[in-house]
């Protein structure tokens, strides 16, 4: 069987401020029903920010080896390409990564109308926390900028 590279081609990848090897590109927000689809992509061999997902968590591996760390740093989990992973509210601080490659994963959040996820300093403190209302904010700046990157192409 012939092994396929995702082609990323035509994702628009978007970072945010102060977090390292992540980048992400939302797909859709459902706000009424408190629904996300997110496309991450965490750098290889590196790993993301301290974190514990507060909402359900789909999960499709497209491209890589998806890596869950422990929060000393010790790897938990590998989910190669291909898994689906369904994964409640869990309150366990991890981070993840990517293996050898950049991974990409489909993220499917199944939310409520609070907090998603909670961003951990090394003493697994809150720094951050993120909501579908910011998850919502981040989409509607992500159709803007594509809205206004489409626009300056066609008028130049």
């Amino acid at each position: 069987m012939a092994a396929y590279q995702f082609d990323d081609r035509n994702t628009r990848w978007n970072t945010l401020g102060g977090f390292q090897h992540l980048a992400y590109s939302i797909l859709n927000i459902d706000e009424a029903r408190l629904t996300a689809d997110v496309l991450f992509k965490f750098a290889a061999n590196q790993k993301i920010a301290l974190h514990r997902h507060m909402a359900l968590n789909n999960t499709f591996v497209i491209q890589g080896e998806h890596r869950l760390y422990e929060p000393d740093g010790r790897l938990k989990e590998v989910r190669p390409v291909g898994s689906y992973t369904s994964s409640p509210a869990n309150p366990a601080p991890h981070r993840e990564g990517g293996g050898d490659q950049d991974v990409v994963i489909l993220f499917s959040i199944r939310g409520n109308d609070g907090v998603l996820y909670e961003v951990l300093d090394d003493d697994q403190n809150t720094i951050a926390t993120i909501s579908m209302q910011d998850l919502a904010a981040l989409y509607q700046l992500q159709q803007e900028q594509a809205r206004s990157t489409t626009v300056t192409a066609t008028s130049s």
